[in-house]
């Protein structure tokens, strides 16, 4: 579904009185990903390894200094030809921090309700309809639409932010840490949400994260990513029973284990 080929994110360093560039920092260094449809490409890696920048170039939201994206056999690198394939419709977010993603001066079915409105032209009744089937799916019940933001636990947040990303019925989600600031119980249920939620859509993942324990239970593939560059690449078996680059193998080593 999702190529990456040869991807590359230079930030210029400049200096000087003419402001001249001086160095690159090198966010991203020639990137290569594959994702097949109806599967879990997991990235991880520490702060700072690159991998947040992958997820913002492939939704569009940075500019590539050099490599291409591919989806569904078409070059979507250009802003031009997202618009024409539609696929900001297809290619949704699931935020790190739901809080912060969420508009506190709108209700729920509005925050919700706005994808629908940039993409689709359904009545007020089909809109609220949709809404609700949304919320439903995802826990939530008919009374959370006429609410504000804060007024929700974090991982209610979350599952709200879902509702959000699915609610145009995209092909491919790119979810950026989605677990990293719930507690361990809530990240299961949110996990546990996003696999049912992909059995039920036919949906495609990419799923950024920093937690091995994580992505272990959802991906299928896992890429490891070390300062800008892919360092080990394979099956959720073969990285996690099998390593083979030091990196990932400290990684592992530092998961925690319930009886030290």
């Amino acid at each position: 579904m999702l190529k990456v080929e040869n991807l590359k994110v230079h930030y210029p360093i400049r200096g000087g009185f003419f402001n001249t560039i001086k160095d690159h920092v090198y966010a991203v260094d020639g990137v290569d990903i594959e994702i097949e449809s109806g599967k879990t490409y997991g990235l991880i890696g520490e702060s700072g390894s690159g991998k947040t920048t992958v997820g913002k170039v492939v939704l569009g939201l940075e500019k590539a200094t050099d490599g291409q994206i591919i989806y569904k056999e078409e070059d979507v690198t250009e802003k031009a030809a997202r618009k024409k394939l539609k696929y900001n419709r297809d290619v949704q977010m699931i935020f790190q921090d739901a809080m912060s993603s969420l508009n506190p001066k709108k209700r729920i079915i509005d925050i919700i309700a706005e994808p629908i409105s940039n993409f689709e032209n359904l009545s007020e009744e089909d809109t609220k309809k949709r809404v609700l089937e949304l919320l439903n799916i995802v826990g939530m019940g008919e009374e959370a639409m006429y609410k504000y933001p804060f007024e929700f636990s974090g991982g209610q947040r979350q599952r709200i932010g879902i509702a959000r990303a699915v609610v145009t019925r995209p092909d491919f989600i790119l979810c950026d840490e989605p677990t990293s600031a719930l507690d361990a119980s809530t990240q299961a249920q949110v996990i546990n949400l996003l696999k049912d939620l992909q059995e039920k859509f036919s949906l495609t993942y990419l799923f950024i994260s920093h937690n091995l324990g994580v992505v272990e239970y959802i991906a299928d593939r896992i890429a490891v990513m070390y300062r800008g560059n892919l360092v080990e690449l394979g099956t959720t078996a073969q990285i996690m029973k099998n390593p083979q680059h030091v990196y990932t193998k400290r990684l592992l080593s530092s998961m925690p284990i319930i009886d030290p």
